[in-house]
């Protein structure tokens, strides 16, 4: 019998391949709005990002996310998704 396949995804940030479930799922609803999402189910666009505020920054200063959504991300988005992470780790 095989090995089950794991899903890999590309952090937005570090640009490290890793496991799927080692990464945080960002999403671009359908109605515009940027928010994480924690279950990996939300409908829309994603993007992953590794567990850190180092990743979060480095997609920030790239503009990842912004080319990603293609949409420029407010700062306070930013700032919401920085504060939800904190409380993921």
């Amino acid at each position: 019998m095989s090995a089950k396949k794991i899903p890999m995804r590309m952090c937005t940030g570090c640009r490290e391949m890793k496991q799927k479930r080692e990464l945080i799922r960002i999403v671009k609803t359908p109605e515009g709005e940027i928010k994480l999402d924690r279950t990996g189910k939300l409908n829309g666009r994603g993007a992953y990002i590794c567990k850190s505020e180092e990743c979060l920054k480095k997609a920030r200063k790239s503009g990842a996310l912004a080319r990603t959504f293609g949409m420029e991300i407010p700062d306070e988005i930013y700032g919401k998704i920085e504060t939800e992470l904190d409380s993921v780790e």
